[in-house]
């Protein structure tokens, strides 16, 4: 199976050790990993910005770097999320554009997903002794559904201990808006 790793703009610019262990990562699964050398943004950030023109651009360069791949891994659910969901309604209407960017689209996935749903096989054996817990993601968990995925990674980790958070600042928001935590608008000013 031979996939594109989109590492993105942030991971390459912020935290690139993300964009080699997700690397070191998918080969481990047994993966032929390729990572375009011309990539840049997939135009999430343009798009947020109100931006259209740029985020049409950036998603037509992207979408050409992308085809040709049996998948298109990203390790990032806004990323993911900017190709699965907004390029094909950037391109609906697009004959030359639209059927591009669905195909992409399908065959893309964030990095948790791709593992779990897609490869189902074992990883390589990890160690940590602790305790941790994990943040859903705003974009993976709402836009992807992206929610059991990285739960199930760290489970097969010998020695961790997942704890969930208490609440979650989803929870703490609805929570608000049911008028049971008035403490929030004080210290919010909402």
């Amino acid at each position: 199976m031979r996939l594109a790793l989109y590492v993105t703009c942030l991971v390459d610019l912020m935290r690139p050790s993300v964009g080699f262990a997700a690397l070191r990562l998918l080969e481990s699964a047994g993966c032929e990993v390729v990572v375009p050398e011309g990539q840049t943004c997939c135009g999430q950030p343009a798009w947020s910005a109100g931006n259209r023109a740029l985020a049409i651009d950036l998603a037509k360069k992207a979408i050409a770097e992308l085809e040709g791949y049996d998948y298109v891994v990203i390790p990032s659910g806004s990323c993911t999320d900017q190709v699965r969901n907004v390029y094909p309604q950037l391109f609906a209407a697009d004959a030359h554009w639209g059927p591009r960017s669905r195909a992409v689209a399908e065959r893309t996935y964030e990095l948790t997903a791709f593992l779990v749903d897609v490869l189902k096989q074992p990883l390589a054996t990890a160690e940590f002794d602790g305790a941790v817990t994990y943040h859903d993601s705003c974009k993976g968990l709402r836009g992807l559904g992206i929610k059991r995925q990285p739960r199930e990674l760290l489970m097969k980790v010998n020695g961790l201990a997942l704890k969930e958070m208490r609440l979650s600042i989803a929870s703490v928001i609805r929570l608000r808006r049911r008028g049971r935590m008035p403490w929030l608008a004080a210290i919010s000013g909402a």
